[in-house]
């Protein structure tokens, strides 16, 4: 089955601003995209025939909660689906991988058990059952008891930041997975210039995430994000090429949304503060765009995940 590839737009932030007002529809338009994209990739799952979908994407991509969404639409056309984590693979604490300053390498695949993974995904595809193992954050070691799982006739969505290297798939019989790379594919420009990458939707999905739901100051969300991003170069990005559909997950009334939150932070770093001026420059690239309110997101939007 040939690759399925969706090329990035550019759209300029007026034609966004003009969408914005009349928000309901521009929201509902929006979010309707998004749910026709997602029963597409269910059909070409389905057609697929596979046992298992292996589905990545960049940090704040929302590929957890696109995942979620993929696997519903195949339990509703009668798919019995699943969604399993890499991070059930993760090694003891004492097998990590180490940064040459001697910090663990969560980000490394050798941080997982590649041979468990394999032997794992193998049993989905010949028998429709496995038993996981199951990780335990708080101690950062494995637990003892395994966890069942049956796929009853169904599919098993695999989702992690290493789920296209071919490491985890190599040995596998190839009609038995399919890969999906979940990312965004909109950018926004200003009088023709681009001024907000995919880059900078995805720090701003995560600067928010990370001060509602886990606790993190902005500065150390802002110092994180270049090694995040040198993360994925290496070991996800680069492996773009082996997914056999690209699932966009990009909202164009999004960045009316983060709006409000992002352009209040200008000013929030002192000047001498090494991500002062790249924070400025973002904030100062949202107010250029016309605010709405998070309680316009739809109950169940994918968005929620990084918005609340």
């Amino acid at each position: 089955m040939p690759a399925i590839w969706i090329p990035k737009r550019l759209v300029e932030i007026s034609l966004v601003n003009t969408a914005a007002e009349s928000p309901q529809s521009f929201v509902k338009h929006c979010e309707d995209e998004y749910e026709a994209r997602i029963q597409a990739a269910a059909s070409e799952v389905l057609a697929s025939g596979c046992k298992v979908v292996m589905l990545t994407g960049p940090s704040a991509s929302g590929k957890t909660t696109t995942a979620h969404k993929l696997a519903a639409a195949l339990c509703q056309r009668g798919s019995h689906t699943q969604v399993i984590s890499l991070d059930n693979f993760y090694k003891n604490l004492d097998s990590y991988p180490r940064l040459p300053d001697g910090t663990k390498d969560y980000e490394n695949i050798t941080a997982l058990d590649v041979e468990e993974i394999q032997k794992c995904l193998l049993e989905l595809i010949q028998n429709g059952r496995t038993d996981l193992p199951e990780f335990d954050f708080l101690t950062e070691n494995r637990k003892a008891e395994r966890i069942p799982l049956e796929l009853n006739g169904g599919i098993c969505i695999v989702e992690g930041i290493h789920a296209l290297n071919p490491l985890l798939t190599v040995n596998l019989p190839k009609n038995g997975i399919y890969k999906i790379y979940a990312g965004l594919r909109e950018e926004y420009s200003y009088k023709g210039q681009r001024i907000l990458p995919t880059r900078d939707i995805r720090l701003a999905r995560r600067m928010v995430r990370d001060y509602k739901f886990r606790g993190h100051s902005l500065e150390k969300t802002l110092s994180m994000w270049d090694q995040v991003c040198a993360g994925e170069d290496q070991f996800i990005k680069v492996f773009k090429t082996e997914a056999q559909l690209l699932l966009d997950t990009s909202f164009s009334y999004e960045i009316c949304l983060l709006a409000p939150f992002v352009t209040q932070l200008a000013g929030k770093l002192p000047d001498h503060h090494p991500k002062a001026e790249r924070l400025n420059a973002l904030a100062g690239n949202f107010a250029l765009v016309t605010p709405m309110d998070f309680a316009l997101m739809p109950e169940n939007s994918m968005l929620h995940e990084f918005l609340g």
